[in-house]
């Protein structure tokens, strides 16, 4: 078994235990759930960032290969996935902020819901713009990514061309799989900050896709 497969299935394994643990510790000790596991700052969120940012450094390597290769196109494309997922990384740590410990401008202490300086907790009047227009629409794009497109990729077709031509790393059906899963785990869940635990095995999820999709040829 080559390094890669062994980091993938130590991920696989991860996000199980993740997962039973989120179960156990949501319904035994919600309290040491929201204030100590799923915290901000606590050892989900910075997880979180972490496989983030494995994500582009994955991504980023993909590209330079790709570029290598002749393949400019689909190396510009994947150069843009590097950096969505770079982006989302220092996000999600308020590109260090509390980190450092520097102290907000003034229009994110006027308009950020936490007076940090990130994107997605902007607010414009009482609405909380990241998680009123794009939250739903993210979730729904997530969730088509990770189920729908390992479903009809191995059929082939436009969308199957298309996805390799834009060098999107197709997730396999395990992927589809433990994101359902994981839907309806934190669905069903009746705890605070449940959403950190997703957002950590999706960042996990996509590590593995990204290191071995169905279309590693495609990709890199």
């Amino acid at each position: 078994m080559s390094l890669i497969r062994k980091c993938d299935t130590a991920m696989m394994t991860a996000i199980g235990l993740i997962l039973i643990a989120t179960v156990i510790l949501g319904l035994a000790n919600p309290s040491f759930f929201t204030l100590v596991f799923a915290a901000e700052d606590g050892p989900v969120e910075y997880a979180t960032a972490l496989f983030l940012l494995v994500a582009s450094i994955v991504l980023a390597s993909h590209a330079l290969s790709l570029w290598r290769s002749g393949r400019r196109g689909a190396a510009l494309f994947t150069v843009v996935y590097a950096l969505m997922f770079f982006m989302a990384a220092g996000e999600e740590v308020s590109w260090g902020q509390r980190i450092i410990g520097w102290e907000s401008g003034e229009f994110f202490q006027q308009n950020n819901k936490q007076d940090e300086t990130n994107l997605h907790n902007l607010m414009v009047g009482d609405v909380h713009l990241t998680k009123s227009l794009f939250g739903p629409v993210l979730t729904v794009c997530i969730l088509l990514y990770l189920v729908g497109l390992p479903l009809i990729y191995p059929k082939g077709g436009r969308i199957a061309a298309l996805a390799d031509r834009m060098a999107v790393p197709v997730p396999w059906l395990k992927h589809a799989a433990i994101a359902l899963v994981a839907s309806i785990i934190i669905a069903v869940l009746d705890a605070d900050r449940k959403w950190e635990v997703y957002e950590l095995v999706f960042s996990m999820l996509v590590v593995s896709i990204f290191l071995l999709p169905q279309n590693p040829s495609k990709t890199r």
